[in-house]
């Protein structure tokens, strides 16, 4: 599954700069980072849906949707489906818990540090 991700990373990327026309990707880079996340948006809306809908084939598509364009994100920040990756790999084993404390506290300290600089 990583393999299908990292070729689409690469997809992404090489289609960034293509004439907009002609590229769906393209397209939504030359409208800027605001488009993307309005689409981002959209697909997250249209998951939800399709997961209170209960149909399995809707469920799937919109949920490929919403991962492409939060790919198409990631590429616009320099990032990939493999610091994503990474990111889960790191969690892995941990209590979700665990690892939501452990955020709230990180970004505790990051405000206080914030505030006294």
């Amino acid at each position: 599954m990583s393999d299908l991700l990292e070729r689409l990373s690469g997809i992404i990327a090489a289609r960034r700069g293509a004439d907009p026309d002609k590229s769906y990707v393209a397209r939504l880079f030359s409208k800027g980072q605001d488009a993307i996340l309005k689409k981002i948006g959209e697909e997250a809306t249209e998951t939800v849906m399709a997961g209170k809908d209960g149909i399995r084939e809707r469920i799937i598509a919109e949920t490929a949707d919403l991962w492409f364009h939060s790919m198409v994100l990631l590429a616009w920040h320099g990032l990939s489906a493999a610091d994503v990756l990474a990111e889960l790999a790191r969690r892995e084993g941990l209590s979700g818990l665990d690892e939501m404390a452990a955020r709230k506290s990180q970004q505790r300290e990051n405000e206080v540090k914030g505030a006294s600089e």
